[in-house]
């Protein structure tokens, strides 16, 4: 295999980073303008804020907002080098990687690849669900939502109109609760007005959680609130229900209930995926790698993982850190310093988790708070997540037209951007789609 061309050999310690998401983006930043060589390496050429996927899959953002591309971050930093490309192994031996543009030595490498969508092995939930774990797939979302409705116009049957407007979320987590929320707005404040011929009334909201609560990860106050909040909103919630099959239309659930959807969103759980010549011997629960308290994967050296992909107990964490973005961050802001301190010859210090809160949007002017030592909840809570979600874009100008859609958005209930958009090459789909409708039809009739 070649060397990936145009990264020279310096002189200096090379630091590859795979990932760009929140913590792999923050690592290269820290060692910008230092004297490592930076090579981040991720198969998209942007960095995604994962949060607000939701706004974007129901039509109160668009796509660019969200993202930032990575060769306009580090434009001005010459040690900095950025690859488009996926990785396909590790050798630890020989410090190298081997990725879809070639290979490349490695001084420290630091994984920081995230997690995928984990259908736990269902292969027709993963045929015909939905997942919302990049931007593409929140795209994806937005269009068979606005090309169900399409279709619903078309059907003189009720029942079958109904199997097109509702809309299914697996996942009690703040993206399905979230999610769910602002659909429920949508379906109250906006889709009437663009559809007027449809009967709202036949449209369902459904949000499926396996648990017995909603938000595991924050208090029992915040869950219950935002519960209730959904209810409010009109989403029908069913906590310990556990959904077993999909085929398209028919949800099968552990009880034997059946409900019917074209849409279903599967927000149920996440895995890390298998990295060849690391996972085979540092993979613990998930797919995540094990590391010590400085990040590094254990039985490796210099090799280190953060963010979502690190399974790292500490302290109360003794089954792993919560997978969101703060632990990333702050492990990317301690191995950065770390590194910083090889070059000086000083020890590494251990990483520890402060737990600054969790927060979660219903709706307007509805939201949930932990913070330490207080929870919140309702407008000041609402207004709190959308101060911490502002600021924590990558982009000046990002922030802006976010900020300025939120305020239209909030005056007028009424988002510009439902506007269907489908590459020609995937015409296909349609026809796929048609086919199974009428499959469906023929066996319930």
């Amino acid at each position: 295999m070649d060397t990936i061309k145009h990264i020279p050999e310096n002189g200096k310690p090379r630091v590859v980073i795979i990932g760009a998401g929140f913590a792999g983006l923050k690592l290269a930043r820290q060692l910008a303008n230092t004297k490592y060589q930076v090579v981040l390496i991720d198969r998209n050429n942007y960095h995604q804020f994962q949060p607000l996927f939701y706004q974007v899959a129901t039509s109160g953002l668009e796509p660019a907002s969200i993202v930032f591309p990575l060769r306009k971050v580090f434009q001005k930093r010459k040690n900095v080098h950025f690859r488009m490309a996926d990785l396909l192994e590790v050798n630890p031996n020989v410090h190298e990687i081997y990725t879809s543009l070639g290979k490349l030595s490695y001084d420290y490498l630091v994984l920081a690849t995230g997690v995928d969508t984990n259908y736990f092995g269902n292969r027709n939930i993963e045929q015909y669900g939905i997942p919302m774990k990049s931007v593409s797939e929140a795209i994806f979302l937005r269009n068979s939502i606005l090309r169900n409705y399409e279709k619903a116009l078309n059907e003189s049957d009720p029942e079958w109109a109904a199997n097109y407007m509702n809309i299914v979320l697996v996942g009690g987590g703040p993206t399905g609760v979230e999610l769910a929320g602002a659909l429920a707005e949508m379906k109250s404040e906006i889709l009437p007005k663009d559809y007027p011929e449809l009967d709202f009334n036949l449209m369902n909201v459904y949000l499926f959680q396996a648990s017995d609560r909603l938000l595991n990860g924050m208090s029992e106050k915040a869950s219950a609130k935002a519960e209730q909040y959904l209810n409010k909103l009109g989403v029908i919630v069913k906590t310990n229900a556990r959904v077993v099959d999909y085929d398209g239309l028919k949800i099968l659930m552990a009880n034997g209930e059946i409900f019917n959807s074209y849409t279903l969103v599967w927000a149920a759980g996440v895995v890390a995926p298998a990295i060849k010549g690391i996972s085979e011997v540092a993979a613990t629960r998930g797919g995540r790698l094990r590391v010590d308290l400085n990040n590094k994967v254990r039985g490796l050296n210099h090799v280190y993982a953060i963010g979502d992909l690190a399974f790292q107990a500490e302290g109360d964490y003794q089954h792993g850190h919560p997978q969101v973005a703060q632990v990333g961050l702050q492990q990317a802001g301690n191995l950065g310093r770390n590194l910083k301190n090889l070059l000086r010859n000083k020890e590494m210090k251990a990483f520890h988790y402060k737990d600054r809160g969790s927060l979660a949007t219903i709706g307007k002017n509805l939201a949930v708070a932990d913070l330490p030592g207080i929870k919140i909840q309702g407008f000041l809570a609402w207004l709190l997540w959308l101060f911490v979600h502002l600021m924590a874009i990558v982009g000046v100008k990002n922030r802006f037209f976010i900020l300025t859609n939120w305020v239209w958005n909030y005056f007028t209930s009424d988002q510009s951007l439902r506007v269907l958009i489908r590459p020609k090459k995937r015409s296909f789909t349609d026809k796929a789609s048609q086919k199974l409708h009428e499959r469906n039809r023929i066996n319930l009739n």
